[in-house]
């Protein structure tokens, strides 16, 4: 990481810092590295399951590959469209109707491999099949709405990479515990790559994630929740992100989630009314402490994202 984000500002790849009072350059495209570690890792897993694991089922070993293959081609070609609108620049970048019909193109790799599984497990309704609807319109549909709103909430140092963190890590262990230990494995290599991410990223950010990274991040959480009957934990996982969601639209999807910074280094909202989640962390902490800072947002978040899944196993534990 060091060296490309030396490569990354020699070759002008930078963006401005908008919560810090300077406005610093900081290199852009970290996640690239991401998902370069994330497919290295996930192919090393397959070559060692294949090559020095003995399988009694042949066709078992095979249909998983094929699925985790898929996985990878889906996450790359949604990491490759983040690429591009990184490098076309947030200003100029892709339109917003145009990102998710590009991410439906890229979940064609889950779909003709009927990836899944028909039966779903929803909030309220239960466990339902709908058949072949599931890969036609469900894959497609999850996928590019999980990429394009895991990069609503984002612009703060660490918060993206810590999030896909979080729930990516609850995931793979729910993964692991419903006998998918495949999709455990292929989701803690981007939970490895996330942490060590984490460290460039982190206050004060060395590197931005971009949208090659929250792309590729939101289009393994679906990945997950298809492959290992996830949904409902998805779901529930990403509430804060149907929160911006619902603040954005309030906003007519125009406003900004960076804050107004004071000299100090210190943050306040920048509109009277709250466009965001950490528009609201910003206020609600106000509350608390007569300072808050770009740190304090993120951990905020952080907290309200770990309290999900305390919930969520709490509640798988009584149920």
């Amino acid at each position: 990481m060091p060296h490309w984000i030396k490569r990354a500002k020699k070759a002008g790849l930078i963006g401005k810092d908008m919560n810090k009072p300077d406005k610093r350059e900081v290199a852009e495209l970290g996640g690239i590295i991401v998902l370069f570690a994330f497919i290295l890792g996930t192919l090393f897993y397959i070559a060692v399951d294949t090559f020095f694991i003995e399988h009694t089922n042949l066709t078992s070993l095979l249909g998983r590959d094929l699925t985790i293959m898929a996985a990878l081609a889906t996450i790359l070609l949604v990491g490759i469209i983040g690429m591009v609108d990184d490098i076309l620049g947030w200003k100029i970048g892709l339109r917003q109707m145009q990102k998710p019909f590009l991410v439906l193109f890229a979940s064609l790799p889950m779909v003709v491999v009927n990836a899944g599984h028909s039966t779903l497990a929803l909030p309220l309704i239960g466990q339902i099949n709908i058949g072949v609807l599931f890969p036609l319109l469900v894959v497609p549909i999850a996928i590019s709405a999980a990429a394009n709103g895991f990069n609503m909430l984002a612009g703060y140092n660490g918060l993206e990479a810590g999030m896909g963190t979080i729930i990516l890590s609850i995931l793979s262990f729910l993964a692991w515990k419903n006998n998918n230990p495949h999709i455990a494995v292929m989701g803690l290599c981007m939970v490895f790559a996330l942490i060590a991410f984490y460290y460039f990223n982190k206050f004060p950010a060395k590197v931005f994630p971009g949208n090659t990274l929250t792309y590729s991040v939101g289009a393994m959480v679906a990945v997950l929740a298809i492959t290992a009957n996830l949904e409902r934990a998805a779901l529930f996982l990403f509430i804060p992100y149907f929160i911006e969601l619902i603040l954005k639209a309030r906003g007519k999807m125009q406003k900004e989630s960076f804050a107004k910074v004071n000299e100090d280094g210190s943050l306040e909202t920048p509109y009277n009314k709250v466009y965001g989640l950490e528009h609201l962390s910003i206020k609600l902490l106000k509350k608390i402490k007569n300072k808050v800072y770009e740190k304090d947002v993120v951990y905020s978040i952080f907290a309200f994202e770990i309290l999900l899944g305390i919930i969520y196993f709490g509640f798988k534990a009584v149920v």
